[in-house]
């Protein structure tokens, strides 16, 4: 499986019982623009491509449109994903200069000014895209048939995009901001509309962000947001879900998506 692979262990219960267990890959991966390294994250090294364009377009770097050419280059410990940009995105780059060494679970390091790490934003393009609660559950419970990753390691974030009745598209890393950005970037070389963005982590500001520059006006999560998060939502006009299982969820901010009768949130 691509991103990961079996490794020795020695597993303890009633008995040693020698083996293996199958593990996800955590590779330096280098996200250089224009000849220099925006960002340097630890990533499963699969869907770069994706990661790529992804990530340009989540942090305000670039539009799919605006990268020139993308090559994905084996540098000894790591890789470094080389992507060229058109003059005009360049000049944003260098307006906004991030130097970063992310771990799996860094969204904002490295950002070297505040209000950098929360930029102004425009709010999601409005839209006649809705769900019933019945559409939410059956999001969340039809996520895991895509998690070949997950299923193999117990290690890996997802995110996932639901539209039409159906999972259209997947991206699994180690790090749930990596997850995203590959699912990012996949929708922005193949656009699909608007859609509901599933999560198996936690919301944190930096992913409405993220969620906002994709343009999708439904995030839903199976764990819970922090209050900043919920009130960014809300001023983006996202429709956030979270604590969401098979059989429940918990909807905190633009109600008027969801086709049902019940009180209006925020």
């Amino acid at each position: 499986m691509q991103g990961a692979r079996a490794t020795p262990r020695l597993a303890f219960g009633a008995r040693p019982q020698p083996g293996e267990r199958v593990l996800p890959e955590e590779t330096a991966v280098a996200l250089s623009f224009n000849g220099s390294a925006q960002a340097v994250m630890m990533a499963t090294p699969a869907d770069l491509e994706d990661f790529a364009y992804g990530f340009a377009l989540t942090e305000g770097i670039a539009a799919p449109e605006e990268v020139e050419s993308l090559a994905i280059v084996p540098q000894g410990r790591g890789i470094d994903v080389q992507a060229w940009l058109v003059p005009g995105a360049a000049d944003r780059l260098a307006a906004r200069r991030r130097t970063m060494a992310g771990p799996v679970g860094c969204g904002l390091c490295g950002i070297d000014s505040i209000d950098q790490a929360l930029r102004d934003m425009a709010p999601v393009p409005p839209s006649g895209f809705r769900m019933t609660p019945a559409q939410v559950m059956a999001a969340v419970s039809g996520l895991p048939a895509h998690q070949p990753l997950h299923d193999a390691t117990r290690a890996a974030h997802c995110a996932g995009f639901w539209q039409g009745g159906r999972m259209v598209a997947v991206r699994e890393d180690v790090g749930r901001h990596n997850a995203l950005d590959k699912l990012a970037g996949h929708l922005a070389r193949h656009p699909q509309g608007q859609g509901a963005v599933v999560l198996t982590s936690r919301v944190s500001i930096d992913l409405v962000q993220k969620v906002a520059a994709m343009g999708q006006p439904v995030l839903i999560a199976v764990s819970a947001p922090t209050a900043d998060a919920v009130a960014l939502a809300d001023r983006l006009g996202i429709t956030l879900m979270a604590l969401a299982r098979p059989d429940r969820f918990e909807l905190f901010t633009h109600s008027d998506r969801i086709e049902a009768q019940v009180p209006h949130v925020r």
